[in-house]
């Protein structure tokens, strides 16, 4: 059973955040009245990817080639550190020098510090070959990343001062036996956090993931040099950060269901709790992106913005009450 849960600890979000996106774009479809790709589209764009030849620029430098697996591994890092069905992290080997403790420890402010590195070299691997595309989408991830990490911080904060811990699997067992009153701030704060999940993933209204204008393009602009298994890779790893915060938001500003122990019924019960949660996650996101226009590029700050009042005001709420 430990080896079990390991295995589903580590590689749940890398397996299930393809299906993740091939279910929004499916929802998309149904609501725009059209059939749409099966969800299992994204599988096989990767599977594509890998098998294709890939076109390196002369230019290219090491950065741009070893990017895409240190923005892959440390994503699959930080999703292996957040509780998907269970608020125990599991180890390999009970009592040994091996265990799960070694990913982060659970903590979100490492979570966000490794995700900021992905986010940092997806930006270095974007200007490396001197493409105009690829600098431009790079200043502007950065700007939207430095805008947005201050709402998605405090916001995790305000739950992590409910909770009194700083680890999201204590946060996530801690915050499912709360008073209704300590739920007021944690809303709050969602909602916060879930304007940094758009800005983060680079989807409606901050970017459009889907387009191929390259004046408004951001994510897809830092990548556009990009073909072949390093594309794969860069497209997992975007597939796997978005995965890894709706499995965040779901066990932190939605805190039930969660198994808080290793027996197998309680095990059974979360999954299903998580699809759910997950699912409406995942419509949430396509009916935001089939009812809005992307934003014009000075107007996502104060997106932004918002998200970092709302996450400050729940924060005074929090320490107040």
């Amino acid at each position: 059973m430990e080896f079990f849960l390991f295995l589903i600890q580590i590689l749940a979000l890398p397996v299930l955040s393809p299906l993740f996106v091939g279910v929004i774009r499916k929802l998309k479809a149904r609501l725009q009245n059209r059939v749409g790709a099966s969800v299992f589209q994204p599988y096989r764009d990767l599977w594509k990817l890998f098998h294709k030849d890939e076109v390196i620029s002369t230019d290219a430098s090491y950065i741009f080639r070893f990017a895409p697996y240190l923005v892959f591994a440390v994503t699959v890092l930080v999703g292996a550190s957040v509780p998907v069905i269970t608020t125990v992290a599991p180890s390999l080997f009970q009592g040994g020098m091996f265990s799960l403790s070694f990913l982060g420890s659970g903590d979100f402010i490492t979570m966000i510090y490794l995700l900021a590195l992905a986010t940092f070299f997806l930006a270095l691997a974007g200007m490396d070959t001197g493409s105009g595309f690829g600098g431009f989408g790079s200043s502007r991830e950065m700007t939207m990343a430095a805008l947005a990490e201050g709402g998605l911080f405090f916001s995790l904060l305000v739950a992590s001062v409910i909770a009194q811990s700083g680890n999201v699997f204590t946060m996530a067992e801690s915050l499912g036996t709360l008073p209704f009153q300590s739920f007021v701030p944690l809303l709050i704060a969602f909602v916060a956090f879930f304007i940094a999940l758009l800005a983060e993933n680079s989807r409606f209204p901050v970017d459009n993931p889907a387009t191929h204008l390259e004046l408004t393009m951001i994510h897809e602009a830092m990548i556009l040099e990009y073909s072949g298994k390093r594309l794969a890779l860069m497209e997992w790893a975007s597939y796997t950060k978005l995965a890894l915060f709706i499995a965040l938001g779901s066990s932190i500003f939605l805190p039930f269901g969660v198994a808080t122990s290793f027996l197998p019924e309680m095990l059974v019960l979360s999954i299903p709790v998580f699809v759910v949660k997950a699912f409406l996650f995942l419509l949430a996101i396509a009916v935001i992106e089939s009812t809005m226009a992307k934003f014009r590029i000075f107007r996502v700050p104060d997106l932004l913005f918002t998200s970092f009042v709302l996450s400050v005001i729940a924060l005074v709420v929090t320490i107040t009450i």
